[in-house]
């Protein structure tokens, strides 16, 4: 086998000339895979789920860019007694506003396209005609961007005489986004109890606020309401008594849910869950 590979050694490779050809010996220390090195998970940032959409206002055709949610990046895993819905890495209730920065025509973003002559004319003459603009430079929105990006639209749709039901769902979103805006409030804060509490306050009010804009629309609307069927909307508006405190409100429409046999057990449990509560409410004040 030398003879064969006699010469490497002028090559620097005499080690190599006794090499078998064809009976490979297997090093196993060198052969030894490294170990693999597992891949870290990214964690997602609120950022990386939002992107730039191009918007074209209805009202004073104006062009700008709205930060909006990914579609399928954003993934909800429950929701809160009255329905505010909860997703991984993001609040998803602040970027459910469409806002031109120039004219301040602003609405939830499904109904922001709908606007006749005779609204856009009341919005300028009410709203543009004194509006100084809004100003974002973060890559997100912030509680207090959405809040007040949430009052512009709710402004906009007393002015443009819209929907009871939409003036009472951006209510709603209202006190969403101030109970959000209470849990994002970190824990070394100083006076975090006092912040806490006031906007506990606030939260209140815009739930009642809803509440009573649900209310009107029953009587002047037809469903679905805000999208929702008969029994969800009279489950929303029992959530949201109890949580005001109004019990004999909540407990009037969680009944209507109770009552009827066809509904599923999900929605039944749920309203049985408000009865439960103020059950026990009562009975700790007798």
């Amino acid at each position: 086998m030398a003879d064969i590979l006699s010469g490497l050694e002028s090559m620097g490779l005499g080690d190599l000339s006794s090499i078998d050809l064809f009976h490979d010996k297997t090093n196993k220390a060198e052969n030894k895979k490294a170990p693999e090195k597992k891949e870290e998970k990214k964690v997602l940032e609120e950022k990386d789920l939002l992107y730039d959409r191009t918007v074209r206002c209805i009202c004073c055709d104006n062009t700008f860019k709205e930060k909006t949610i990914r579609m399928g990046k954003a993934r909800m895993v429950f929701q809160d007694m009255d329905l505010r819905p909860r997703y991984d890495d993001i609040d998803s209730l602040k970027y459910n506003i469409t806002a031109c920065p120039v004219c301040g025509y602003a609405a939830l973003t499904k109904e922001f396209p709908i606007l006749s002559y005779g609204q856009a004319k009341m919005i300028k003459e009410k709203i543009s005609i004194n509006f100084t603009g809004l100003k974002c430079e973060s890559d997100t929105y912030s509680y207090d961007d959405a809040i007040a990006r949430s009052k512009l639209a709710l402004v906009n749709t007393v002015v443009k005489r819209g929907k009871v039901s939409e003036r009472a769902y951006i209510c709603l979103t209202l006190g969403w986004l101030t109970r959000g805006k209470a849990e994002s409030i970190s824990k070394d804060t100083p006076n975090r109890a006092l912040f806490v509490k006031q906007l506990a306050e606030e939260e209140n009010e815009y739930l009642k606020k809803a509440a009573e804009g649900f209310g009107e629309a029953l009587q002047k609307e037809s469903f679905p309401i805000c999208g929702l069927d008969e029994y969800t909307f009279f489950y929303l508006i029992g959530a949201l008594n109890y949580e005001t405190g109004n019990y004999k409100d909540a407990l009037r429409y969680v009944e209507k849910i109770l009552i009827n046999r066809a509904l599923s057990d999900r929605i039944k449990d749920k309203a049985r869950r408000i009865k439960e509560a103020i059950a026990q409410i009562n009975a700790s004040e007798l």
